[in-house]
C-alpha cells in the first residue's frame, strides 16, 4: 500500500477502521482467485511444463495444479474451486487491511514526534521522510504475524484442503494451538524488508518523482504510479521467503517441515528459480490491488468520518 497520511489524525480511528475494513472485503471479492493460483503455484514442487509436452498436455497439467479436483469441470465449476477458504480469507484480509492502512499512520506519527531527527540527520529531509515511511511500514508488518493463524488457516484451504479432515475453525484452533504460529519467524523475516520496500518505494515516487509535500493529497495518477512501485519492490524482496512460508504454512498439521529443510530441498530439487515460483501472477495482480484497496480506502474513510461527525 501506498503510504497513508497521519497528519494530526484528521479523521477518526472508527472512520479508518470502516473504511479500511470496506477496502479489505471488496478486495477480497475481486482478487481472492488470483491469490489462491498464485499460492497454489508456489507449493506445487513438480515440474509442470516438461520439453516435447503438445500445448493441450501442457493446458491440462496447468489445469491440475491450478483448479485441482475440479481441473476438468466446467468453467463455473473451476472458478468456484478458486475460493476455498474464504471464511478464512476474510477474516485475514479485513484484519490485514484494518491493520496495515490504520497502523501504519501511527508508527509514522510516532516516529515524526519523537524521532525525527534521527531520520532526517541521518537521510536528509527529503530522504528521511521515505525512510521514515518505509521504517513505519516494516515495524506493521513485522507485527503482523499476529495474524499468522488466520493466514496458515487461509492457506491450507487454498492448497491444502484434505488438512481439515471436516474440522471446524475452533475444534482446529483447540487440537493445533501455537502449531497455527509454525513459521512465524519466517514471516517476519518476509514482512519486515517486504513492508519496508512497499512503503518505502511508494514514498521515494511521491518525494522525488511528484515532489509532493503531503503525501495525502496525491492525485489518482500519483497514487497509481507510486503504488505499482511499491507493490513491485515489496514483492519481488519478498518473494523467496514467501515461497518458503508458504510451503511451511501449507503442510498436514500432524507433518510439519523446517524452513531450513524446505530451503534445502528447494534448491536441490528446484535450484535457485524455484524461489521465485509464482512471482509473475503475483506482481501482475498486486499492482491493480494495491490501487483499488488504496483508492477505495481513501475515498471511503472521509465519507464514513462525514457521516459520523454528522451523527454527533
Amino acid at each position: 500500500m501506498s503510504p497513508v497520511s497521519g497528519k494530526n489524525q484528521s479523521e477518526s480511528i472508527t472512520a479508518r477502521f470502516a473504511g479500511s475494513a470496506s477496502s479489505g472485503i471488496l478486495e477480497l471479492i475481486i482478487f481472492h482467485p488470483v491469490d489462491t493460483v498464485a499460492k497454489r503455484l508456489m507449493s506445487n514442487q513438480a515440474k509442470v511444463l516438461l520439453p516435447g509436452m503438445t500445448f493441450g498436455e501442457k493446458k491440462a497439467a496447468m489445469d491440475a495444479v491450478i483448479f485441482k479436483d475440479a481441473a476438468k469441470k466446467t468453467f463455473m465449476q473451476k472458478y468456484a474451486s478458486l475460493f476455498p477458504g474464504l471464511g478464512f480469507a476474510a477474516g485475514y484480509k479485513v484484519a490485514q487491511r484494518v491493520y496495515k492502512f490504520g497502523g501504519q499512520p501511527f508508527v509514522k506519527d510516532y516516529f515524526n514526534t519523537h524521532h525525527k531527527s534521527l531520520f532526517t540527520s541521518a537521510f536528509g529531509d527529503k530522504t528521511g521522510k521515505a525512510v521514515m515511511h518505509a521504517t513505519a511500514g516494516s515495524v506493521v508488518g513485522i507485527g503482523e504475524i499476529a495474524l499468522l493463524p488466520l493466514d496458515v488457516l487461509k492457506i491450507k484451504r487454498q492448497t491444502n484442503p484434505e488438512a481439515f479432515r471436516g474440522r471446524g475453525f475452533f475444534k482446529i484452533v483447540q487440537d493445533e494451538g501455537m502449531g497455527l504460529y509454525r513459521g512465524a519467524g519466517w514471516t517476519a523475516a518476509r514482512n519486515a524488508p517486504g513492508s519496508f520496500a512497499l512503503f518505502g518505494a511508494s514514498a521515494f515516487v511521491k518525494e522525488y518523482i511528484f515532489h509532493l509535500q503531503d503525501y495525502s493529497q496525491a492525485t489518482f495518477f500519483q497514487n497509481f504510479c507510486s503504488s505499482i512501485a511499491g507493490a513491485v519492490a515489496s514483492i519481488t524482496v519478498a518473494a523467496p521467503l514467501d515461497v518458503v512460508k508458504t510451503r511451511i504454512q501449507n503442510r498436514n498439521f500432524e507433518n510439519p517441515e523446517s524452513g531450513i529443510n524446505i530451503v534445502k530441498d528447494l534448491i536441490k530439487k528446484e535450484g535457485f528459480a524455484g524461489f521465485f515460483k509464482g512471482l509473475t501472477p503475483k506482481i501482475l495482480v498486486v499492482g491493480p490491488k494495491l490501487i483499488f484497496s488504496f483508492t477505495i480506502a481513501q475515498q471511503l474513510i472521509p465519507v464514513f468520518d462525514r457521516a459520523l461527525n454528522a451523527q454527533k
